[in-house]
């Protein structure tokens, strides 16, 4: 096919079967008139026959005296008393010797007489010839030709009356095929619109209204039915995904975002910060005691300790702070918004202080645990997510190696003495 054809231009059902009906409704009055038409003019023309042979008699019985004594003005005069009265064009009586005795011719004003004879010579018999009788001998004859202004009439009131019939029931028709189509075309149109907006935009929760049309009603319960289980099966994949993706990003001991949830979250919180020339800390906290715990009582003991540390930790901060568990024991925390070190140094003694409590284990054992803190403030101590974590593990480190169960802020990194790494 070649690109540069035009799609065909598709009409709507609605002007297909609106044109269906009222052509179908005109080509049957059309044939129903015309029929008719036919029809009165087979009648009209028996008709007319059968009333010029009766005008014929009547002639007859009136000119009988004149031609039995060749009366010429009489013959006349009676005949013209009867044909200009009837429909006749033409009237001629003759003697039995063939001689024309009195004659009568209906005058062609205009141009309507002239169609009315057309149509009686296309239309009507031919002249009619009738005996005159006297005493059971015949004394001559009448000839008549009928007159067709009664046939025209009948054209022409049946033309008429075809036009009538034809506006009347192209109106009935539009009336009838409009409230037939509303009946069709709007469930249809309804159904295309839901369709259009499950397909397009997704939106699974929209329903077809009932119609009044038996199977278009059952097809619109088919689609909603259909509706039904596209819905449930997008709220399934839904909570599927949320699942997924709470899953991807937090721990699955604790509930707390992971390492990765936090590295990008600290990400974006710095780039946000370096605009507005804001402060944030990053708190790098480790357990103290969480090796002895796990190999003394195993490691459904050390769970039930990092899901309890996790707890108090998430205790001390603030609705906008967030804490993530690193991996193993190590907890990191982001504190923002920071107006001053101080500020981070309170959380932290906070935090150390929620650890002095014991912390129930199965079978009425008690445990207590510490944690070092070590705390690096943006953009003194870092201005990267790597070097801001970096610092806050190590100031840790100098915590853990000044007292466990305390807290360190870190130094500027111009000024901080190199530190080993720990094993």
């Amino acid at each position: 096919m070649s690109a540069s054809k035009k799609p065909q231009q598709r009409r709507s059902l609605r002007s297909v079967l609106s044109r269906g009906h009222l052509g179908l409704a005109l080509v049957a009055v059309t044939m129903a008139s015309v029929s008719l038409t036919i029809l009165g003019v087979v009648a009209l023309k028996v008709y007319a026959d059968h009333n010029l042979h009766l005008i014929g008699r009547s002639i007859n019985y009136t000119v009988e005296a004149a031609v039995v004594f060749e009366d010429r003005a009489a013959a006349t005069e009676a005949l013209a008393l009867i044909a200009s009265t009837e429909a006749v064009a033409d009237a001629k009586v003759f003697t039995a010797d063939g001689e024309l005795l009195a004659q009568w011719k209906r005058p062609e004003t205009d141009l309507l007489s002239k169609v009315e004879m057309l149509l009686a010579n296309s239309l009507l018999a031919q002249p009619i010839t009738l005996p005159i009788l006297h005493q059971g001998r015949e004394v001559g004859t009448v000839t008549l030709s009928g007159h067709g202004a009664n046939m025209l009439r009948f054209l022409l009131s049946g033309l008429l009356g075809i036009l009538v019939c034809t506006i009347l029931s192209a109106w009935s028709a539009l009336f009838l095929s409009r409230r037939l189509l509303n009946g069709i075309t709007v469930p249809l149109r309804q159904l295309a619109h839901v369709a259009h907006a499950a397909r397009q935009e997704r939106a699974f929760d929209q329903r077809v209204p009932e119609a009044r049309i038996q199977e278009l009603n059952n097809l619109g319960n088919d689609f909603n039915a259909l509706l039904d289980e596209l819905e449930s099966w997008q709220t399934h994949l839904k909570n599927e995904n949320e699942t997924l993706a709470h899953q991807a990003s937090h721990d699955s001991l604790t509930d707390l975002p992971n390492r990765a949830y936090f590295e990008a979250r600290l990400a974006r919180t710095l780039r946000k910060l370096k605009k507005a020339d804001e402060k944030a800390a990053v708190l790098f906290l480790d357990s103290d005691r969480f090796k002895g715990i796990n190999d003394t009582y195993g490691h459904a003991a050390g769970d039930a300790v990092l899901v309890a540390v996790a707890s108090r930790i998430r205790a001390q901060l603030r609705e906008e702070d967030l804490v993530a568990r690193l991996g193993g024991d190590e907890f990191a925390i982001l504190l923002t918004p920071l107006h001053k070190p101080e500020d981070a140094q309170r959380i932290a003694d906070k935090i150390i202080a929620s650890m002095l409590a014991p912390i129930d284990l199965p079978h009425q054992v008690q445990v207590v645990t510490s944690l070092s803190i070590g705390i690096a403030v943006y953009p003194e101590h870092g201005a990267t997510p790597d070097s801001l974590l970096s610092a806050a593990d190590t100031a840790m480190y100098q915590a853990k190696r000044q007292d466990r169960g305390g807290q360190h802020l870190a130094q500027d990194q111009s000024l901080a003495p190199p530190v080993p790494l720990r094993s």
